[in-house]
């Protein structure tokens, strides 16, 4: 990947890298959490949703989908291969049996967290290059960017 330069700090010129800068950011990101994961781990995507059943709820497929980022369609894909290697489960939500919920198998839940340093392994690796100060900065940036309308 070549190297990046930032133009002058003038608006008009950011506008058109900036989203450029973005993507191939996440892109590196998302090579360095998939060789953490390791080739018989789970992909990017199913570790998405292993991430937020991690907190021991059941979720709906819908909030799912939002987390992982990820239309339903595809998301159904990725909860039935996570089922199949006993991953997950589904159950019909109690206050509302037309709803299924997903959770975190006892299977899912040790093999995320036998996972899980690995991937805050690769955090740490990307805030040690960027140094403390910058990490921190770059995470508010993000967060306002992730909080904006639109």
């Amino acid at each position: 990947m070549t190297a990046f330069r930032a133009p002058a700090a003038q608006p008009a010129a950011l506008a058109p890298v900036l989203p450029e800068l973005l993507n191939q950011v996440a892109h590196q990101a998302s090579r360095r959490m998939e060789a953490a994961l390791g080739p018989d781990g789970p992909t990017l995507d199913q570790w998405r949703v292993l991430t937020l059943l991690s907190d021991g709820a059941g979720h709906p497929m819908t909030e799912i989908a939002s987390h992982a980022m990820v239309p339903a369609p595809t998301l159904t894909k990725i909860v039935d291969r996570l089922v199949e290697r006993a991953l997950v489960y589904r159950r019909p939500d109690e206050t509302d049996r037309r709803r299924v919920l997903v959770f975190l198998s006892d299977h899912g839940r040790a093999r995320y967290e036998r996972l899980a340093p690995a991937v805050t392994r690769v955090g740490d690796e990307l805030a040690d290059e960027l140094g403390t100060q910058d990490a921190a900065r770059l995470v508010e940036l993000l967060e306002r960017l992730r909080a904006s309308p639109g």
